[in-house]
């Protein structure tokens, strides 16, 4: 089979294990889970620390022992450093029907087919070259994450175990939908049309059906999900859910959970770069685990440099001395100062992760403290004048080390995912903590930290016409969340604004900076609540290149620059190019699930990867005014003349 290329950070989302890609000769693959990556021909050439990397919050949420990055692909090595050569991701031939684009013959490949499909149908038995088969646009899906191929056989003969064993064809007879696509068989001349394949419902107790499950036999006797999982080579397997046909390239096979978090040294400047990079070390990394196995009350630098001198050649950690060797094995394992094991905000059981909330606090609580660390680094570059009435405190974020890792993936919604049942999708076999790992990337920027005033946020919001306006993308979510089968969540006053504001001025930011749209990512701090009260946002590069790290971002940070960022932000959110449309229509709802207000590609839109919300719960009205009452929004005395003007 033909390879294909793609950045290692892609491998990750949105084409991490589970989820469908095109090579470059356009045959479709699904990429492999994690129990074949990192495989070579000769293990002791594999050097497994330059793919290691850690974050003690995440490892502690994630349940694993550590993140690795996806394999780079080396054609030879590096003068006489011959390890990790032509390492590459492995993926599975999926979906395994193809047809016959002159013919319209459909057939059944294999999943590790490494060649085109060739056209074995009697038409073509004189020609010297037999035409290659395309392969097929739809797939099954369900809701547990399953994905198989559609039922083809089963759905022409109206049976869940067809007799006849006649060669399929899939004819287009025409129309603009799903109806003109038909399954039609050369020996028993039954044909059936796709019309419906891909739609379902909620009955009146809450059920899913769908119409491929039901329509395929009878509602009496359902075609159920056989539980395939083709990236692990699995055809069959147990699952009691409905099954819906899907286009192989539509939004609803593939939802990767990828969870991010920010690094936080557990003490400022104690373990610098170069430390963390000894740790990647496979000997030093083996040698911490294996004391931290054992439980020992009290650990000593030197005694850490002992064992070390038995298996890690003595000039890697000579010039670091036994208080820094120390300082690292406590930060990689959460060990305070005192030698007890620190807490980390972890999951309440094995099933589930803690609140966004309890998770996004410690990093709130960090950057305001102005750290000084290798992987992050914040200062105060002061507050103009003009900010201070509705700005609390800004933040310079010189350094910062992202690390994203992928638990699993849901299809069909995007809806709550258990860390256990993700984690299994990803491999064959689970593993205990102590060996687990994830895939992730790593991505080094820096951005821009502010956070608005507590007692004027607290005044706005307590405002009845505010929590109304607000409480409407409350209920249009609810909506949808209830005929999909998910959760509702309360929306809150204060994060449509401070999401709604990181846009804006996020958008502000690309012609400021030069940046380039997808080059900018937000992260939200937003509770209401006692012991945790946040309203900060994160605006960092997400790029892992060279944009994230020169500079342009903090220098906008400066007084004078962010409040001209702020300015220019709050003027052009008064006038969409869109309104009176994109301000009208928002009362009514508008955008992704309807769940925005006044907001739309023309004012308040960003690409999905820099959005923690997929576009979702904003609303202008909310910062600057509606039309119909100017002085709604949070900024509105700020942005009509008293202090913002650009």
């Amino acid at each position: 089979m033909s390879t294909g290329a793609m950045r290692r950070a892609q491998l990750v989302t949105p084409f991490g294990v589970g989820a469908m890609s095109v090579l470059v000769n356009g045959t479709s693959v699904i990429t492999a889970g994690l129990d074949h990556w990192y495989e070579t021909g000769d293990q002791s050439a594999l050097a497994m620390e330059e793919y290691q990397e850690h974050d003690w919050r995440l490892e502690s949420r994630l349940k694993v022992s550590e993140f690795r990055l996806p394999p780079d692909y080396r054609p030879s090595g590096q003068g006489s450093d011959l390890r990790n050569v032509r390492l590459t991701v492995p993926v599975l031939r999926f979906p395994r029907w193809s047809f016959c684009i002159y013919c319209k013959r459909l057939e059944l490949s294999k999943l590790t087919m490494k060649t085109l499909v060739e056209c074995q149908d009697k038409e073509h038995a004189d020609k010297k070259y037999k035409p290659k088969m395309s392969q097929v646009p739809f797939v099954a899906i369900c809701a547990r994450g399953h994905l198989d191929d559609f039922p083809f056989d089963e759905w022409v003969h109206r049976s869940a175990n067809p007799s006849c064993m006649g060669t399929l064809r899939l004819v287009s007879r025409g129309g603009g939908g799903l109806e003109g696509q038909v399954v039609t068989c050369d020996t028993c001349k039954q044909e059936r049309s796709l019309r419906g394949v891909t739609e379902a419902r909620f009955d009146k107790n809450g059920e899913e059906h769908t119409n491929l499950s039901d329509q395929l036999v009878s509602p009496e006797q359902p075609y159920l999900c056989g539980g395939a999982r083709p990236w692990i080579a699995q055809l069959d397997g147990v699952c009691d859910q409905p099954i819906r046909g899907a286009l192989r390239a539509a939004g609803n096979v593939y939802f990767p959970k990828v969870e991010s978090s920010i690094y936080l040294p557990r003490r400022e400047g104690a373990v610098s770069e170069e430390v963390h990079q000894l740790l990647r070390h496979p000997a030093v990394s083996t040698t911490f685990n294996n004391v931290f196995q054992l439980g020992l009350d009290e650990v000593s630098g030197g005694q850490l440099r002992k064992l070390l001198e038995r298996n890690v050649p003595p000039e890697l950690f000579a010039p670091i001395s036994d208080d820094e060797i120390l300082a690292a094995y406590q930060d990689q394992f959460g060990i305070g100062e005192s030698g007890e094991e620190e807490p980390a905000e972890i999951p309440v059981d094995a099933e589930s992760l803690t609140s966004d909330d309890i998770w996004r606090h410690p990093e709130y609580v960090k950057i305001r403290e102005t750290p000084k660390d290798d992987f992050l680094a914040a200062s105060d570059p002061g507050l103009h004048v003009d900010l201070e009435n509705h700005v609390a405190r800004v933040r310079s974020v010189d350094v910062l080390r992202e690390t994203r890792a992928l638990r699993g993936f849901t299809r069909v919604r995007d809806g709550e995912l258990k860390l256990t049942e993700g984690k299994a999708m990803l491999r064959r076999a689970s593993l205990t903590p102590a060996q687990d790992w994830l895939p992730a990337y790593v991505v080094k920027g820096e951005g821009i930290y502010f956070e608005l005033d507590g007692a004027p946020l607290a005044a706005w919001e307590g405002r009845a016409e505010v929590q109304a306006r607000a409480q409407r993308i409350t209920d249009h979510y609810g909506s949808v969340a209830g005929q999909r089968g998910l959760q509702g969540r309360t929306i809150s006053p204060r994060f449509v604004l401070l999401h709604t504001l990181s846009h804006l001025l996020i958008n502000e930011l690309i012609f400021a900076c030069g940046y380039s749209s997808a080059s900018l990512r937000e992260r939200l701090y937003v509770s209401d609540s006692a012991d945790r009260n946040m309203a900060g946002v994160l605006i960092y590069t997400a790029a892992g290149d060279s944009e994230g790290t020169m500079g342009g971002l903090v220098r906008m940070a400066r007084p004078d620059n962010l409040r001209q960022v702020f300015a220019s932000a709050l003027a052009d959110a008064h006038w969409c190019s869109t309104d009176p449309v994109c301000m009208d229509a928002g009362e009514k709802g508008q955008g992704p699930d309807s769940c925005n207000l006044a907001a739309c590609h023309a004012c308040g839109l960003l690409p999905e990867t820099s959005c923690e919300e997929f576009n979702r719960f904003l609303d202008r009205g909310l910062v600057i005014g509606t039309l119909d009452d100017p002085n709604l929004g949070y900024f509105s005395d700020a942005s009509s003349g008293s202090g913002l003007s650009v």
